[in-house]
């Protein structure tokens, strides 16, 4: 069995090919990773960095994936403005979005990460605006939830990494890096 933790970079595809309609090319999973046989457990938007796990085991690819199992994935989130306490509530209760209510998250107010690395390009910031990151466990898995979330409360997501899956962590990795576990 291969499993494979990887950091994965802003606007990198979590797939190995691209398929776009464009005709333009862009970065996928082959650019960093050269491993036969692996492939995303679960998804990770191009717009959002940070772990991604990788296995050719399709038990463990299904209780990374499949939101049934309620495995806990940890978001770090750079949201605009500063939620205030009924908000992280909010996020704590659940929110009501289109698709129906979310499950309850953990939710937090961090310090910016120190391990953070320097995205490309960066986020745009408005100086009259001031901005804050949030620690944010779920256990589902809806369509970009955790930015639709945050937008629920009126924070809407800046910067978006994904720290943690389970028990595995980005810990010494850092962006664009892998590692076998």
């Amino acid at each position: 069995m291969t499993t494979i933790l990887f950091n994965k970079p802003f606007n990198v595809l979590s797939q190995f090919t691209d398929k776009g309609t464009d005709g333009s090319p862009r970065q996928t999973l082959s650019d960093f990773i050269n491993v036969p046989g692996v492939y995303a457990a679960g998804r990770l938007d191009r717009d959002s960095e940070g772990l991604l796990v990788l296995t050719d085991d399709g038990k463990l690819q299904a209780r990374i994936a499949n939101p049934s199992h309620k495995l806990a994935k940890t978001y770090w989130v750079q949201v605009e403005g500063i939620p205030d306490d009924n908000a992280l509530r909010a996020l704590r209760e659940g929110v009501a979005l289109k698709d129906g209510r979310t499950r309850p998250a953990q939710a937090s107010r961090i310090d910016e990460p120190k391990a953070l690395w320097t995205r490309d390009p960066p986020v745009r910031f408005r100086k009259t605006v001031p901005d804050c990151w949030l620690e944010l466990t779920i256990r589902e898995g809806k369509n970009r939830q955790v930015r639709r979330m945050t937008a629920a409360i009126g924070h809407p997501t800046l910067r978006l990494i994904r720290y943690g899956v389970g028990d595995w962590t980005l810990d010494g990795l850092d962006s664009g890096e892998w590692r076998h576990v």
